[in-house]
């Protein structure tokens, strides 16, 4: 089960989620999303756990979890959306130079 963990504070670390997460069960990875320019923390990351009770568990459990003084917000990711495409992309809204 993959699982959507926000409001990360800048002071976690993947380890945190990981021994959080770890309580309720098998955790296969640990993941906090970083800014590609800067490398800090972009306050969301991911969990993956192999077994979906123990997930549903960890998102029971952990939602709304203080972790370094800030509320976790935790619930089963949704599959990320396709983008329209980009402003390079073939289209009727092209900006003409």
């Amino acid at each position: 089960m993959n699982i959507y963990v926000g409001n990360i504070s800048w002071g976690a670390s993947e380890a945190d989620l990981e021994s959080a997460f770890g309580e309720y069960g098998a955790v296969d990875s640990a993941t906090i999303i970083k800014d590609r320019e800067t490398g800090r923390s972009r306050g969301f990351g991911f969990v993956e756990m192999p077994d979906d009770s123990e997930g549903q568990s960890a998102i029971d459990a952990l939602n709304g979890f203080m972790l370094d003084g800030r509320p976790l917000k935790v619930n089963q990711a949704r599959p990320r959306e396709q983008s329209g495409g980009n402003r390079y992309s073939s289209g009727g809204n092209r900006r003409r130079y």
